[in-house]
């Protein structure tokens, strides 16, 4: 049975935002070591401040609100799961090649915002779901991972949305669902794009230069992934303890931000207060804090994908992705690599923090691909 798609519109309860803000009257933010500076433990804590500060008396969702809803929203019940969309239609006299766009954590959709009109100017038909659990899509009442979220995905561009084939390009969790697309559903997947990826398990042909990588991968995972393991491993003990305190999960989440973007160590250069507040309400307001982590429990029983993914693939490659990046060789055990691109600037949230960039890079790149 196709799939019924319906618009949506976003229309948070003026009490669930009421309720946020006499959470955010009570907050108080903690103290930090006397030698603390420019986050050197951790979120800063006179930073937080300030956050709080500009959220209480200066932040306005309704703002945010309302330049969303300028957009087309869709939902479709797939599987259980309320799906939430962006689905905008590409320019152009030709029939618009289908691309679908998948955020990770602790993102969402509007990390895409700025790169919609020019991948639709490109011909592109965008569509910019929500994860399962995260902002407008309901929750799935276990946890689910990329192969099954690639599931959903190929269901929502199929049969809901009508698209024989399409595209896919993801980072963080999205680099995992678009993987597990090509992976298992190449029959309506014609190429993916990732600006995330990985080797394969290390093998006796390891040359050393892949040896050196993983080598510097098990540092920074050691340096950077407690985060990841507490997900992983116990996801509701942390979700519990900061879905109740909207400055606790701020303090959770902007670490991330500023570690992880191209940042120079100045947050704000890349993620303003206002929309790192935007991105974060999109937890709030729709209870998603802890659905959003439960995704992270799969790591231990979703398996990656173990050949090579043979469709097209597409790989970008930003300097300040704190996530090291593989020799072409390596990725090459996994990937069928048909386009390779050094970007200039820009880290994790690459959509987001070099808009033009990824659209050139992203827009290039199914566009070869669409016209072959």
């Amino acid at each position: 049975m196709t799939a019924v798609v319906e618009p949506f519109r976003i229309d948070v309860p003026q009490a669930k935002l009421d309720r946020i803000a006499a959470r955010l009257a009570l907050c108080e933010v903690g103290y930090a070591p006397e030698d603390d500076a420019n986050w050197r433990y951790g979120t800063d804590a006179r930073w937080l401040a300030g956050l709080l500060d500009h959220w209480r008396t200066r932040y306005d969702w309704r703002r945010c609100e309302a330049a969303l809803n300028r957009l087309p929203h869709f939902r479709t019940r797939i599987d259980g799961i309320d799906i939430h969309f962006i689905h905008v239609r590409g320019a152009g006299p030709a029939r618009p090649f289908p691309l679908l766009l998948t955020h990770g954590w602790p993102g969402s959709v509007l990390e895409f915002l700025g790169v919609i009109e020019p991948l639709a100017a490109m011909g592109f038909d965008l569509v910019i779901p929500s994860l399962p659990g995260y902002g407008f899509s309901s929750r799935p009442p276990r946890p689910i991972g990329p192969a099954g979220v690639a599931r959903l995905w190929r269901r929502l561009m199929t049969e809901a949305l009508g698209y024989p084939r399409f595209g896919a390009q993801g980072g963080d969790w999205g680099s995992a669902v678009t993987a597990a697309l090509g992976a298992g559903h190449g029959d309506v997947v014609s190429a993916i794009h990732l600006n995330l990826f990985m080797a394969p398990p290390a093998t006796d042909g390891d040359d050393t230069e892949t040896t050196a990588y993983r080598q510097k991968l098990s540092a920074i995972q050691l340096r950077e992934s407690a985060y990841m393991m507490e997900h992983a491993t116990k996801p509701q003990t942390i979700g519990l303890a900061l879905a109740d305190t909207p400055i606790g999960f701020a303090a959770w989440v902007c670490e991330k931000f500023h570690g992880w973007g191209d940042t120079g160590g100045d947050i704000e250069s890349r993620f303003p207060k206002d929309w790192l507040l935007d991105n974060i309400m999109t937890y709030l307001v729709n209870d998603a804090v802890q659905s959003a982590i439960w995704m992270y429990h799969t790591i231990f029983t979703e398996a990656r994908p173990g050949e090579r993914i043979e469709v097209p693939t597409g790989l970008a490659l930003y300097p300040a992705e704190f996530m090291p990046y593989p020799p072409r060789s390596a990725a090459e055990r996994a990937f069928n690599v048909v386009d390779w691109q050094e970007m200039r600037a820009g880290g994790h949230f690459a959509a987001l923090e070099e808009p033009a960039a990824f659209a050139d890079n992203v827009g290039r790149f199914f566009a070869q691909i669409s016209q072959g």
